[in-house]
């Protein structure tokens, strides 16, 4: 059946893209299975229910009109500052840091939500901006003022990795919107002079244990650089085809910490091997290429800076686990999305599908495809 003669509301569902994510999500559940070392519970069953229950939610949102969206853009970032704010005051302490409000019905952790509210509001900031002004500095400190509020926040709950993301995402927008490259070259090289000031006056000691052990792991295998030891040798130790569905030693035996969160991908990588890796990694891909496509194909300013701005956010998620896990850089805490356990990431990541369906639909409606 044409896609003319299906339903509205199921014409301009993106339905190769949608099998992709649930594609994800039960592999991530089937991960999660083993990981329990052949049960359910206490992971895959509840992993399962919330994956469903958020696809269905960015379903609903597939349906809202890009301009509430455009209209939400500020006033939802203004609320998650608020929120953030109130976690310095209010929040629940939970694993030594800051990052819960407790609302009695319900928990939630409102830097989660400030990884598209950036995107969104840094979209709207220069979409309403007039073109002449992009090269001046007016454009620059607005936007850098956006970004950073909530990044500083974040980072005194303390969350470095969240608080890294923020930042990229919103500095993504800023690139893409046209910002001259020699104000982030400028930018890169003022980082580079900070960050060893950042490291030593900013940083708690496990985050700057972190960076060291990252630098060189073997200095303490036994301690901070456990995790990244484990996970590379349970990488290595799954070959090409890995050692099987359930045949995992590494995650079964407990060698490897955060098998099923941070470190869910080194647990695939040893039963599935290399092939299974490459396989998860190119469906996050055709993904992003999706995202990044809704991006170019759509009319608007806004439209085109959040839907390139949200594909880089879910690329950024799997491009810093996948290398926190391999090694490659520090640990930082960012789950694999829709496939760790946990619900964070899985909000986060369905809520931005939830909007790029949102504009690739109203474009699709204007094209009449």
């Amino acid at each position: 059946m044409s896609a003319r003669r299906l339903p509205e509301p199921l014409a301009h569902v993106p339905w190769g893209v949608l099998g992709l994510v649930v594609a994800i999500g039960l592999f991530g559940q089937v991960v999660l299975y083993s990981a329990a070392g052949g049960s359910l519970r206490p992971w895959a069953w509840s992993q399962g229910i919330r994956f469903f229950v958020l696809l269905a939610g960015a379903l609903a949102l597939s349906r809202v009109p890009e301009r509430m969206w455009k209209a939400a853009a500020l006033p939802a970032y203004g609320i998650i500052l608020l929120a953030l704010i109130a976690v310095e005051a209010l929040g629940e302490v939970s694993g030594g840091s800051r990052r819960w409000l407790d609302l009695g019905f319900i928990r939630l952790q409102p830097s989660e939500f400030m990884k598209p509210a950036i995107v969104l509001a840094c979209a709207r900031f220069y979409d309403i901006l007039p073109p002449s002004e992009i090269r001046r500095f007016g454009a620059i400190w607005p936007a850098a003022l956006l970004i950073g509020l909530p990044a500083a926040f974040v980072m005194l709950q303390p969350d470095l990795g969240t608080g890294l993301m923020i930042c990229m995402g919103g500095v993504t927008v800023m690139f893409l919107s046209g910002i001259p490259v020699r104000l982030f070259v400028g930018g890169g090289l003022a980082a580079v002079v900070t960050i060893p000031l950042a490291i030593n006056f900013l940083l708690h000691d496990y985050q700057r244990n972190r960076i060291l052990i990252f630098l060189n792991p073997e200095s303490d295998p036994l301690g901070t650089g456990y995790h990244i030891s484990q996970s590379k040798i349970a990488i290595g130790s799954g070959g090409i085809w890995g050692k099987g569905f359930l045949q995992g030693t590494q995650s079964h035996l407990d060698y490897l910490p955060e098998g099923h969160t941070d470190f869910v991908f080194a647990t695939m990588a040893e039963e599935w091997g290399l092939v299974g890796g490459c396989l998860l990694i190119l469906a996050f891909l055709l993904v992003i290429r999706w995202g990044i496509e809704v991006g170019q194909r759509a009319e608007g300013r806004f439209a085109r800076l959040t839907a390139a701005g949200l594909a880089t956010t879910i690329f950024f998620y799997v491009a810093i686990n996948l290398m926190m896990v391999m090694g490659l850089a520090p640990v930082v805490g960012i789950p694999l999305p829709l496939v760790s356990f946990g619900s964070s990431a899985q909000l986060t990541v369905l809520l931005c599908l939830g909007i790029l369906m949102s504009i690739d639909r109203q474009t699709r409606k204007k094209s009449g495809f």
